[in-house]
């Protein structure tokens, strides 16, 4: 189950496939493959090395947000590269294990891409493409400014989390991620209250099926489930895919360990956790929507950054 849990992961890069023709599918799939593999092993190469967790979830959560705004890649962004890497980052390892887990990362996202590529070719036989997106315009303010302080209110997130000895601190990092993306701050305070209200929908969800969910095939028809009740709704309202959303990430991060701990006790943990998180993610998107807080320092940051990293337009 461990292992497969691992593999299910590096599945998540098929939820990246854009609409457009075959050979910018694949591009696009195989790059977030490989993205989603890189942030596994460095979350897992940190907990190896228990000090370097906050500062390399902290590095992986801006490097991914600067790439994934320079070339503007679509929803979900990225939230399940960085819930990879904290996933690794907090899980139960030893040095000799590395290999043998980032290979099953590869593997998932192997099949992930192959899945995606028999998918297109059916799919494109029956509709046309959507035409590629032209190159986005880079400025500073949307890839380098927002990027740096989206990894900061992650790290800030997961020192909260530490000093508070809660037992999954990525829980928060995560929730506040998923806050830090809406495009305004109203989206921001909508997807506040959306996550919270679908996440103790969805605690009650988890309740019912870790009651009858044992064994693995039972474990890996739930995530299917879920994972389509996820695909479906979340393009028609974010809060209902929210419902859906917390039992499967709660299943992807415990199932090896389902059944050897009080239940009652997990979901307590996961709903402080989610609260905690938006209220960290809420006050990131206030600084981040918040023009003068952007106005006095992005020159300062734009100061500390050399020429040669910032390419606009």
């Amino acid at each position: 189950m461990a292992q497969g849990v691992i593999a299910s992961i590096g599945g998540l890069a098929f939820l990246y496939l854009p609409r457009t023709p075959l050979h910018h599918r694949m591009v696009t799939m195989m790059a977030c493959s490989f993205g989603m593999i890189c942030c596994y092993a460095l979350g897992i190469v940190s907990h190896v090395l228990p000090m370097a967790q906050m500062p390399m979830l902290t590095l992986v959560a801006l490097l991914v947000t600067l790439v994934c705004r320079y070339y503007r890649l679509s929803a979900p962004g990225p939230l399940f590269f960085i819930m990879a890497a904290a996933i690794g980052a907090y899980a139960p390892a030893q040095l000799a294990d590395l290999p043998v887990r980032i290979g099953l990362m590869a593997l998932g996202s192997i099949l992930a891409s192959a899945v995606a590529f028999l998918y297109s070719l059916h799919i494109l036989r029956r509709f046309e493409p959507m035409p590629i997106p032209p190159a986005p315009v880079a400025t500073f303010d949307y890839v380098w400014f927002d990027s740096i302080l989206v990894g900061l209110c992650v790290g800030i997130a997961l020192a909260i989390a530490e000093l508070l000895q809660l037992e999954k601190p990525y829980w928060v990092a995560v929730s506040c991620l998923a806050i830090l993306q809406g495009v305004s701050l109203r989206a921001a305070w909508s997807r506040q209250v959306h996550r919270i209200v679908g996440t103790t929908i969805g605690l009650m969800l988890t309740w019912g099926l870790l009651a009858v969910t044992h064994g693995a095939w039972p474990i890996a028809l739930a995530i299917t489930v879920l994972t389509f009740c996820i695909e479906t709704a979340v393009v028609r309202h974010y809060g209902f895919a929210t419902i859906f959303i917390t039992p499967l990430t709660i299943l992807l991060a415990e199932a090896p360990t389902l059944g050897h701990g009080d239940t009652a006790a997990l979901i307590e943990a996961r709903f402080i956790d989610t609260l905690l998180g938006a209220f960290i993610g809420f006050l990131g998107a206030f600084a981040l929507h918040n023009q003068t807080f952007r106005a006095r320092l992005a020159p300062l940051l734009r100061a500390l950054i050399p020429d040669r990293f910032i390419h606009e337009g």
